[in-house]
Formats: C-alpha cells, sequence, structure tokens
C-alpha cells in the first residue's frame, strides 16, 4: 500500500475493532514490513491514539480505551450525546443511515471509557422510543459486538429463537459474520452457517449472548456479491404470518410517507363523485402495525382482509376511546 495516510486510516479501522491484533498478521494484513508497521503505530500515537504494544515473538498491538476520543477531544457530555443519537439513528430514526450508524456506534462505544458506557446504558434505561417509525428494541452490546465481528472477520456464536408461530426453539449457532443489514424497522445478520454449511439470515432482536471467539477466517463471497439484495430476496421467499389488504380513502403518496417500504400501494381507479382511494397491501407477522397505519392515517377505510385485522382495529378503537372519555364526577 503506497499510500501512506490510507495505510494509516486503514491501521485505525483494524485497530478499532478492540481486538488484539498479532504484529505480524496486522503487517500482513496491510502488505507492510513489521518496521513500517511500527513507524505507524508511532504516527498514530503521535495523533493522540492510544495504541499498546505486546513486544516479543508473539508480540502485537491493541487500541485501549482512553479517557477521550482522539483526536476529537470530546468532553464527557459531548461523547455520550453522540453515541445516544448513533444508537437512535440505527434504530432507523433517519432512513438511510442506519448502516453507517451502527458501524460508527461500534468505534465510538469501544472507545469509551467505562464510566461514560454506565451513563449511557442508564439514560437508554429511562428513555423510551416513539412507537412510530422504532423497529423492535434491540441490545446495544450485541448490536456492536457482531459490528466488530463483521469488521474483524471473526467468529461468532451466539444463541438464536427462531421465528416461528408456535413454540420459538432456543439454538445455539457458531458463524461467520459477513454483514449487518438494515431493512424498514429490523436489523439482520448475514453470516455463514458453519454447522449448517450454508447461508443464513438471523433477526438481530432474536439474538443473545453473542460472543467473539478470537478466531478469525477468510470471507466468502455471497451469492450475488450483494448482501442487501440477497437479504431482500430471502425475505421474498418468507411468508408471513398474514397477507393484508386495506383499501384507505385518501392519496397514494400519503399513504407511502407511512409505510415506507413496508407495504405497497395502488392507486384506484377514480369514481365520480367519490373520495380518492388507494390499496394498500402488507406482509406482516404481527398485525399491529397496519393497526397503527390505518389509525394514524385519519381517513375512511375499508379492510379486505386478514379478518382478524377487523378484531385488532376495533379492540384499538375500543382502548382509544376508553382511556380519552372525561372522568365521571366524583
Amino acid at each position: 500500500m503506497a499510500n501512506t495516510s490510507a495505510r494509516m486510516l486503514r491501521l485505525l479501522s483494524l485497530l478499532q475493532t478492540h481486538r488484539y491484533w498479532p504484529g505480524t498478521e496486522l503487517a500482513d494484513r496491510l502488505e507492510v514490513s513489521p518496521r513500517t508497521l511500527r513507524r505507524d503505530v508511532d504516527r498514530l500515537r503521535e495523533l493522540g491514539y492510544p495504541v499498546d504494544a505486546a513486544r516479543g515473538v508473539a508480540g502485537g498491538y491493541q487500541l485501549q480505551a482512553g479517557a477521550a476520543v482522539p483526536p476529537l477531544l470530546l468532553d464527557d457530555d459531548e461523547a455520550v450525546a453522540i453515541a445516544l443519537g448513533l444508537r437512535t439513528m440505527a434504530a432507523g430514526a433517519v432512513a438511510g443511515f442506519e448502516e453507517n450508524s451502527v458501524r460508527a456506534l461500534a468505534k465510538v462505544i469501544q472507545l469509551l471509557p467505562p464510566r461514560l458506557r454506565k451513563r449511557i446504558d442508564a439514560l437508554r434505561a429511562v428513555s423510551t422510543p416513539g412507537a412510530f417509525g422504532s423497529g423492535p428494541a434491540l441490545d446495544a452490546t450485541t448490536l456492536t459486538t457482531i459490528a466488530l465481528a463483521c469488521r474483524a472477520e471473526e467468529r461468532l456464536r451466539f444463541s438464536y429463537t427462531a421465528p416461528t408461530h408456535g413454540t420459538a426453539p432456543l439454538t445455539e449457532r457458531f458463524v461467520e459474520p459477513h454483514r449487518l443489514v438494515s431493512l424498514g424497522l429490523r436489523w439482520y445478520l448475514v453470516a455463514w452457517d458453519l454447522d449448517r454449511g450454508d447461508w443464513r439470515s438471523f433477526r438481530v432482536d432474536r439474538l443473545s449472548g453473542a460472543e467473539l471467539t478470537g478466531v478469525r477466517f477468510r470471507p466468502r463471497e455471497i451469492p450475488g456479491g450483494d448482501p442487501v439484495a440477497w437479504m431482500k430476496a430471502r425475505r421474498s421467499e418468507v411468508r408471513n404470518r398474514y397477507d393484508v389488504s386495506v383499501v384507505v380513502h385518501t392519496d397514494r403518496e400519503r399513504v407511502r410517507q407511512f409505510i415506507g417500504q413496508w407495504g405497497k400501494t395502488e392507486q384506484l381507479d377514480a369514481v365520480p363523485g367519490a373520495p380518492v382511494r388507494c390499496r394498500v397491501r402488507m406482509s406482516v407477522d404481527d398485525l399491529g402495525w397496519p393497526a397503527m397505519v390505518i389509525g394514524m392515517l385519519g381517513a375512511d377505510f375499508v379492510i379486505e382482509n386478514p379478518a382478524e385485522l377487523h378484531d385488532r382495529v376495533r379492540l384499538m378503537g375500543e382502548t382509544l376511546r376508553r382511556n380519552t372519555e372525561p372522568p365521571e364526577p366524583i
């Protein structure tokens, strides 16, 4: 790698996996000599990055957590604010930034001293995300552990609850993590399952006990070369529990603002003297989301299917009405 600046950025990226790197392996990754590697490490230290070095035959390097996040020189409150903001973005608060946010979060969290991590966890414990636009609750440690494993090309162990409609068995999985993919309101891990000898996807909210093994691997080529396209194709093959179809008395573009990629809209032919209508289709495992969308649109509607959606919307309406009626005089 002839460009020194590019090589140092690559070195910093590898060190920010927060894993111990043997010197010979790190030099091989960068395609440089051990002597050049030592000079690059010295340059990082001059910039304020606390790089630990172990000497000897088995010597290596590790980026340690410091009292600040060099070279940004953030104070404690600023570092906490950035980490919390990245968590919000990773949860899908702003479409299109989820994957970049989780990668940045993985870098920031591992550099923070323990006292700041405790503050972040405490703030998260007393914060409630909004119902609209938020996906299943994710454990930040799990999410960042997976992100680090993907970046470091390190094998991963975890427990996984299969998405079944009956009893959900808990299984132990051993994988080569390839990529974290955000689709709408959920996060998925795309990985090569070592026990099953095939590519698999895992919903991160169903995953627990993620553990780095320290065993690195050479990445395989995912079919088609694009993990996002592979994930979308795989999801299209999986049939969800409910196929929802609702005719809403409003225009298609307004509905699309609410459902994004989580449904399809079809503008219906105009009828003289009748309001504009469109058909909304969704494939879901739980009817809570389509029921909420119907309510938030504030327009008349006709539920075509499934029949269970009638009951869900009716129950939601009764709950809202019961809790918004004025209290009876004492």
